[in-house]
């Protein structure tokens, strides 16, 4: 009777293991599919379009001047947003882990309001606020000061939508480390300075550098807020994103598809460096478990 039930047992074993890898496999082949559909689809249409009349014209649509303005300004903007959100970042998660104050839980709301708040919104606001006919429109006018439909408000768009994301990574990392080690640092004589170069920043390096690679994808490829404060100033205020739908809208497909190639280019390299960075922060997080 004891071997029937075994046999039985190991029976009802095999078939759940069949079960359990038939469904892996559905899983994985699922998971591929959509890869293949919503990234290698459209990665191949992008470049198929941009090689579609020979690499002359490929390269002439990137060194055309507006082209070259727009990834200039891209980069502008990149350059001053991300080193700010960097600095605001580290302040925000060092103050939300280490002190207890009145007002945290706000300040904790008010990082993630750009994830809430639709980035055409944000521009718009700073239309109302900084515009001819804003808030502060004639006080900037009789200054002759513009931020909006210039390289000011789409600093400020940029570094309105990437807030967050240097913040919201290290903010749950440095409250999972506690604030021992800086107190003994503290207890060892170490001034404040000597504790954040010396004991915070090795232990949030990677979590850093995720953060700011996420915050530099973000700038680079901001469309809403930047596309309502920019004006479409062809050459002036175009980024890369509103010089390829300019580029699409006058059906210039091949030019629009080149530049786009260029921010798949850049996109490409920044998805490297997240998962460089991700696979660096998961090791970290790791073995801060094990010990």
């Amino acid at each position: 009777m004891s071997s029937v039930t075994a046999a039985s047992a190991s029976a009802h074993a095999n078939a759940a293991r069949r079960g359990h890898a038939l469904g892996r496999n559905l899983l994985i082949v699922s998971a591929w599919l959509v890869f293949a559909l919503f990234l290698l689809l459209p990665l191949y249409v992008v470049l198929s379009e941009a090689l579609k009349m020979g690499l002359g014209t490929f390269f002439a649509a990137i060194v055309e001047p507006d082209a070259i303005a727009a990834l200039k300004l891209t980069l502008i903007a990149v350059a001053i947003s991300v080193p700010l959100n960097l600095l605001f970042g580290v302040a925000a998660a060092w103050c939300v882990s280490k002190y207890e104050f009145r007002g945290k839980s706000l300040l904790v709301t008010l990082i993630d309001l750009p994830f809430s708040v639709s980035p055409v919104i944000a521009g718009l606001i700073y239309v109302l606020l900084f515009g001819a006919q804003g808030f502060f429109g004639e006080w900037l006018s009789e200054r002759d000061v513009q931020i909006v439909f210039a390289v000011p408000g789409i600093v400020l768009a940029t570094l309105f939508v990437t807030v967050p994301f240097v913040a919201r990574e290290l903010i749950p990392l440095m409250q999972e480390q506690g604030t021992q080690e800086e107190e003994a640092a503290r207890l060892l004589g170490a001034n404040g300075w000597q504790m954040f170069w010396h004991v915070t920043v090795p232990n949030i390096k990677w979590g850093l550098i995720y953060g700011v690679v996420l915050c530099t994808a973000r700038a680079m490829g901001e469309f809403g807020a930047v596309s309502v404060v920019s004006g479409h100033i062809r050459g002036v205020t175009n980024t890369l994103p509103l010089h390829v739908e300019i580029l699409y809208n006058e059906y210039n497909h091949v030019a629009a598809f080149s530049v786009a190639s260029l921010l798949l280019a850049l996109a490409l390299f920044i998805l490297l460096l997240k998962q460089w960075s991700e696979a660096r922060l998961a090791r970290l997080k790791s073995n801060a478990a094990e010990e």
